[in-house]
């Protein structure tokens, strides 16, 4: 039997830093804020706004969710991107997907300032994760990261098999991976024998959306495995893209909901922080010239 990674004191720890960043901008005169855009229709988006809004509450960051009707048009989303982008007191700008399918969420996206777009999802940002550039990079990815650190786990040298190669989550991680110098293998819709190339590998890593993909036969009794896969169940619960069974087969599992997703919130606004520092740091070069 395995153990599960839970991310709870991770993200505990994470929090604890960000509140206390927050209050030493407070002390200098700085109202950390950051703007979330939702756009009605998506339950789950709206879930993720208000759980978004609580722990900036608790973190003493201030929070504005902005809510539009499904029919607003593509017009109305950018001047809200473009005039949070503008404003000073803005430090972290969210966008809640999915959008409704008459509006672009790349070309909203693209619309934020790169130095607010806590999310990582500006072209700028999405080349800074390419590149190891600084820059402000996607949460989900660096929870991936920090959750295996948090049990121990290094990834210098290590076997990862990368199922997934989306977008948001699997194409950055792959970067990222490579720069904590581990040989990555990404299987994705038309890799044949999936089974081949997990069974080989130190640590998996599922971040496709496919609910019970990776199954306990896959598995080696010393893999570890990362679940950040989110896929709802016909009665409403969440499950991840690993099968329950998996947890007696494997050293380690982290369960979904409480691993992945859990880590990926604090991370947000550990990304607010540095958005701060990042914009401060731009204003003094300005100031400068």
């Amino acid at each position: 039997m395995g153990k599960w990674l839970t991310a709870k004191h991770a993200a505990e720890q994470v929090r604890a830093e960000v509140a206390k960043e927050a209050a030493h901008w407070r002390a200098e005169g700085i109202v950390p804020k950051v703007a979330v855009l939702l756009v009605e229709g998506d339950p789950a988006s709206a879930y993720y706004a208000e759980t978004k809004r609580k722990i900036a509450g608790k973190l003493g960051i201030e929070f504005e969710c902005r809510t539009m009707p499904p029919d607003a048009r593509e017009e109305q989303l950018l001047d809200i991107v473009k005039a949070w982008s503008r404003d000073a007191s803005v430090h972290g700008i969210m966008l809640e997907l999915p959008l409704p399918g008459h509006i672009s969420a790349s070309d909203v996206a693209a619309a934020i300032d790169p130095l607010k777009d806590v999310d990582g999802v500006t072209p700028a940002n999405k080349l800074a994760v390419m590149t190891g550039e600084p820059g402000l990079y996607p949460a989900t990815p660096q929870s991936c990261i920090r959750l295996l650190q948090a049990y121990g786990y290094t990834l210098e040298g290590k076997n990862v098999t990368l199922v997934g190669r989306g977008q948001t989550v699997g194409l950055p991680l792959f970067h990222m991976l490579q720069r904590e110098q581990a040989t990555v293998t990404v299987c994705h819709s038309r890799t044949i024998d999936l089974k081949r190339h997990v069974e080989r590998a130190d640590i998996v890593i599922a971040a496709v959306g496919h609910a019970g993909l990776i199954t306990a036969d896959m598995l080696r009794p010393a893999s570890v495995v990362v679940d950040a896969g989110i896929n709802e169940r016909e009665d409403g619960s969440i499950t991840g893209d690993v099968s329950p069974e998996a947890f007696e087969a494997a050293e380690a599992v982290s369960p979904v909901p409480g691993g992945v997703g859990t880590l990926t919130t604090a991370l947000l606004f550990e990304n607010a922080m540095k958005a701060i520092r990042l914009q401060t740091q731009a204003a003094k070069k300005e100031t400068i010239l």
